[in-house]
């Protein structure tokens, strides 16, 4: 005796067989036991996950007479009529399955409603039943609309595709039209132990887990896995040999490179993405492992509900790294292991390409320093780094606030004349505390050894190199509070936005800036000038780049300014752009009221009832 595939053996014989689709089943159900029966039904959903199932039990629903000869339409066909047996055998003379990808011409459609016009010979209804219907030519399509809009009282249309936005309006409006859904891993799990409880056959949870998975949807390609899965562990399911056929990361890897990331250990993950190379492990599903890891990871840190270990072993490690990496490392790493798939194509070695999209986050990642039991980071990102404890991190600008010099400070030339305004959290009160290095340490919640030690770790950021000797900045107070969050301001002139609109719109007008730099001149307020030395203050910190300030500092070299360039992040009231963008309006203002005050125009207004239309008004 032939084997028969588990997809056709295990193929739903009745309603109640099907998986996954009880909206559909439900619809159909109902309308074959009220008798509100359509001419026809179109189908549509990805592949294996029973259209054409669907359109056979239909067939046998119409044309069922029961086991003892006498039944009708019903919802439940009986299975052994000979109607029923002819389908699921595929011998029924009134059920005609066409296969619209290899019969797409005009001449089979034309051929196939010929057939339309003689009643059943054995049925109650001929199903004319079309596969792939998205293949059919528009001449086929044309064809067939007079037909499926009133065919015979006797005929039925089943429709099938799995691109439903190739298949012509005309056609769409005369179909009753189902969609049936991917089955979800659960459901197909489920499934797969019914099928192999029935066939006798050993398998672990876990092989179960990676088969519906990587079946993506479809009960038949998880059916045809599971076959595949079967005669490669000679008749057992283990689910080390179900990765090995399917080439999946085992998960402790995923979670060992996961938990190297959160840590910033490059070294780590170089070595585990070396170890996947080692054993011919794939780099692409090493990427969609870890993206759905992430995608619970990101779950749990938004809705951190109970761990239920029982149901799945993988819950409490899932945990554990969600509490280890913060949310926004969590979104990032999970952006880039989804677009990291695509670059694996475009790398000569696909490893090398997985190393590259795994290091590209600790890029991005913050770097965190210690000082005096006070965290500071080096980026500017954010400050929640899963290394620092609970009310003792410390908020870092990206170049410090300057201060003048002090009277009684150090010799301006022997390099202690650099003042730094340094925000702290006070490590119980949370309010903000500002210390100013020299002067009254007395006066202050911190000790000189702590602010120098800060000041050290500050040096880090990759900031202009600050000057030894600084005079005319203005002060800012060690007493104010902390800056407003950045938002939006109208226009507010200040008298160093004259001369910074003017420097940057030479340089802008003569190219001499582009790209970032250009975006930074333009963004940016002059707050003060010095001798060597200008302070910019940006809303944006994307714009504070180290290029950029190089490129911008260059460019104003050239253009006779040799300064070094500080920058701050904070409210921006006057910047060339800000007072670029007033200009243009003022210039649309003005043209606009020259237009209305056209006696022409007014004419037309007053007795035609015109009307300007918005945005065709543009100053000359």
């Amino acid at each position: 005796m032939s084997y028969l595939v588990l997809a056709r053996k295990y193929r739903p014989r009745n309603f109640a067989e099907m998986v996954g689709q009880g909206h559909v089943v439900q619809a159909l159900s109902n309308a074959l036991g009220s008798g509100r029966l359509h001419h026809a039904y179109l189908f549509t959903g990805t592949r294996g996950v029973g259209k054409t199932t669907v359109a056979r039990i239909l067939a046998k629903s119409l044309n069922c007479v029961g086991s003892d000869g006498q039944g009708g339409i019903t919802a439940t066909p009986c299975g052994v009529c000979q109607a029923c047996v002819d389908i699921d055998s595929g011998r029924f003379v009134d059920y005609t399955e066409l296969d619209a990808a290899s019969n797409r011409s005009v001449d089979e459609i034309q051929a196939l409603l010929e057939q339309a016009v003689y009643k059943p010979v054995q049925g109650r209804f001929k199903v004319f039943m079309i596969d792939e219907v998205h293949m059919l030519t528009g001449h086929a399509f044309n064809a067939m609309l007079k037909t499926l809009e009133e065919p015979p009282e006797y005929l039925k249309f089943v429709l099938a595709t799995t691109d439903p936005q190739k298949v012509p309006v005309t056609v769409l409006s005369r179909c009753l039209q189902f969609s049936l859904r991917p089955m979800a891993p659960e459901t197909v799990r489920e499934h797969l132990e019914h099928v192999l409880a029935a066939e006798q056959i050993a398998f672990d949870a876990g092989a179960l887990r990676l088969l519906a998975r990587a079946a993506r949807g479809s009960m038949r390609d998880a059916l045809s896995l599971t076959d595949q899965a079967i005669a490669f562990g000679a008749g057992r399911l283990d689910e080390a040999m179900v990765r090995q056929m399917l080439g999946s990361v085992d998960q402790s890897y995923v979670f060992q490179l996961i938990d190297a990331l959160a840590q910033g250990d490059g070294a780590a993950v170089c070595a585990l993405c070396e170890v996947l190379r080692t054993h011919g492990l794939s780099a692409a599903s090493a990427l969609e492992d870890m993206a759905a890891v992430l995608q619970r990871m990101a779950v749990w840190q938004v809705a951190a509900a109970g761990v239920d270990e029982d149901s799945d072993p993988d819950a409490a490690r899932i945990a554990q790294l969600a509490a280890l990496l913060p949310p926004d490392e969590t979104q990032l790493l999970y952006s880039l292991c989804l677009h990291g798939r695509a670059d694996l194509g475009l790398a000569p070695d696909e490893y090398a390409a997985l190393t590259m999209v795994l290091l590209r986050l600790l890029a991005f990642k913050p770097a965190v320093v210690a000082v005096h039991g006070w965290q500071a980071t080096q980026e500017k990102k954010s400050l929640n780094s899963p290394h620092a404890p609970p009310g003792k991190r410390v908020p870092v600008r990206d170049s410090a606030r300057l201060q003048p010099e002090a009277p009684g400070a150090a010799d301006p030339d022997s390099g202690d004349a650099v003042w730094q305004e340094i925000d702290l959290e006070r490590d119980k009160q949370g309010q903000p505390l500002e210390a100013v290095w020299a002067g009254d340490m007395a006066a202050e919640h911190v000790s000189a050894g702590d602010v120098q030690a800060l000041e050290g770790a500050l040096r880090l950021p990759a900031v202009p190199t600050l000057p030894t000797r600084l005079v005319g900045i203005p002060v800012r107070s060690a007493t104010t509070a902390e800056p407003e969050p950045v938002a939006t301001a109208g226009l507010q002139p200040t008298p160093e936005g004259d001369f910074w609109h003017g420097v940057v719109q030479a340089l802008v007008d003569s190219a001499a800036v582009n790209a970032m730099a250009r975006e930074l001149a333009l963004q940016s307020q002059l707050l003060a000038r010095d001798e060597g030395l200008w302070l910019l203050r940006v809303e944006r910190e994307s714009l504070n780049q180290t290029s950029s300030r190089e490129r911008l500092a260059q460019a104003l070299q050239a253009a006779g300014y040799a300064v070094e360039l500080a920058v701050e992040i904070g409210r921006v009231s006057d910047c060339p752009a800000r007072r670029n963008s007033a200009a243009s309006q003022g210039r649309m203002d003005a043209a606009r009221q020259l237009i209305e005050a056209d006696p022409f125009v007014q004419r037309m207004v007053r007795e035609f009832g015109a009307k300007i239309v918005p945005g065709s008004i543009q100053p000359l």
